[in-house]
């Protein structure tokens, strides 16, 4: 089993960590792009774009948490690829074909990597509960109802999260975050995002911006 893997330097290092089988081999595409394989992984799918457009019949795993299901081909799996979730001991996946669902159990046996199917919809499950709850808190830091600090504390304390909202955000990236909101939003009113969260992520963007 051989897998072509397009990544960022921080997911490479989730990735590269997997305990995978004898007979699986990992290669990276910033090496070897046009490298013919049994299995694509695009994990900067919504920074740069499709990357393996020209890839029909094998499985490409995309992290694609804020595209429409109807934009994407047959043969994508929709996989969690944010910050602090490829290291998760479950992937979540989300495909509606049963013939590619069966191919990404076998690259998935071979990276010895356990996952669930849920629905193929933006933001699968974790990210978009993990993006609600990030909203909610800019909702009351909006409000004033406490600092930032104070509500990664009591969710930590209270819920027993492993990290408070605000940590989220910054670990998996605000802009992300948004995107996935906006994305919801389109048919369904309760993922609005809070306007603090809105202005905190528009000024990080123009921060990045030449």
């Amino acid at each position: 089993m051989q897998i072509l893997v397009k990544a960022s330097a921080s997911q490479k290092d989730q990735f590269a960590a997997l305990a995978i089988a004898a007979n699986a081999s990992i290669f990276w595409h910033d090496q070897d792009p046009d490298k013919q394989v049994d299995a694509y992984f695009d994990l900067s799918y919504e920074v740069d774009g499709p990357c393996f457009s020209w890839v029909h019949h094998q499985p490409i795993f995309v992290n694609a948490l804020s595209i429409p299901t109807d934009s994407l081909p047959e043969n994508a799996i929709r996989i969690n690829g944010w910050n602090g979730f490829l290291d998760r001991k479950i992937w979540e996946l989300g495909n509606n074909h049963p013939n590619h669902r069966a191919k990404a159990q076998q690259v998935l046996e071979a990276l010895q990597q356990d996952f669930i199917w849920v629905p193929n919809e933006p933001g699968l499950v974790a990210a978009r509960v993990i993006a609600m709850i990030v909203n909610e808190a800019y909702f009351a830091y909006g409000d004033a109802v406490s600092s930032k600090a104070a509500m990664d504390i009591a969710m930590k304390l209270g819920t027993n999260y492993p990290l408070g909202p605000f940590e989220w955000a910054e670990k998996i990236g605000l802009p992300k975050i948004l995107q996935l909101l906006k994305a919801l939003e389109k048919d369904n009113h309760r993922y609005q995002p809070a306007p603090a969260l809105v202005a905190e992520a528009t000024k990080q963007v123009q921060n990045l911006e030449p």
